[in-house]
């Protein structure tokens, strides 16, 4: 990847130049037997929607605190890396009371009411489809997120020293987000471009946010993000590794 490269933002650019068309994340649900994969291309394009959501529609500014009440998902990877665009600070599994902006999970709209901001609801449902019917007090991000324009452009550069990323209680800046998941690849068992991670950790930690997006992208490799894998036995889990091409596993 390109040594100027200081922020998550940066590194998905840089992606899209060197290939487009390869697999960035493939996610499995093993509760609802889901699987999706996202092209850098195409997982580009969902974060410019939702960068340009985030900035024009939800009126976010560099520094502003997005409390993502999200599991490991393949639309919780998309957040990360708009939240990452516009500069505002993802604070994963954050209180919502102390942020500007919530975007909550199905099973966290009630935790999530806390905030006094404006309140984004993911369904998490397959091919990202939307709620029957919006929560009360939320937006529904699969109603919203089409509409929003293909190109993003931040209305001011983003710093990479500021901080970019809380997981666990941690403040990461982007460059540091960028430094630590570089730091840290080889470790995870990724050794450049074809590298291939399965990974079933939470996004609650670093280890699972450097598992299952940070890593992959700082090296030109791609993950397969699981979802309650626990559910997956052995000889299917051992399957999907052969099937998908995996090279490491971080469970």
């Amino acid at each position: 990847m390109n040594a100027i490269d200081r922020t998550p933002a940066d590194l998905l650019r840089s992606a899209l130049a060197a290939d487009p068309a390869r697999p960035l994340v493939t996610f499995y649900d093993d509760a609802t037997g889901e699987r999706v994969e996202l092209s850098v291309a195409t997982f580009a394009n969902w974060v410019a929607k939702t960068a340009n959501l985030l900035q024009g529609e939800l009126s976010a500014e560099p520094g502003d605190r997005v409390a993502l009440l999200l599991p490991a998902h393949w639309q919780t990877a998309v957040w990360l890396l708009a939240c990452s665009s516009v500069g505002v600070v993802a604070d994963v599994a954050g209180d919502p009371g102390a942020a500007d902006i919530v975007v909550s999970g199905p099973e966290t709209l009630e935790a999530a009411r806390a905030c006094s901001g404006e309140r984004v609801a993911l369904a998490l449902r397959p091919l990202g489809g939307r709620f029957p019917q919006a929560p009360s007090g939320f937006s529904d991000y699969a109603v919203e997120v089409p509409s929003q324009g293909d190109r993003f452009m931040a209305h001011a550069p983003v710093d990479p020293d500021e901080a970019a990323l809380i997981v666990a209680g941690r403040e990461f800046s982007g460059a540091e987000v960028v430094e630590r998941a570089r730091a840290e690849a080889s470790g995870l068992g990724l050794t450049g471009p074809g590298s291939r991670l399965l990974s079933g950790l939470a996004y609650d930690t670093w280890e699972g946010v450097a598992a299952g997006l940070y890593g992959p992208l700082a090296t030109g490799g791609s993950v397969v993000l699981c979802r309650h894998l626990e559910q997956l036995g052995e000889d299917a889990l051992a399957k999907r590794i052969e099937s998908e091409r995996v090279t490491a596993t971080a469970r």
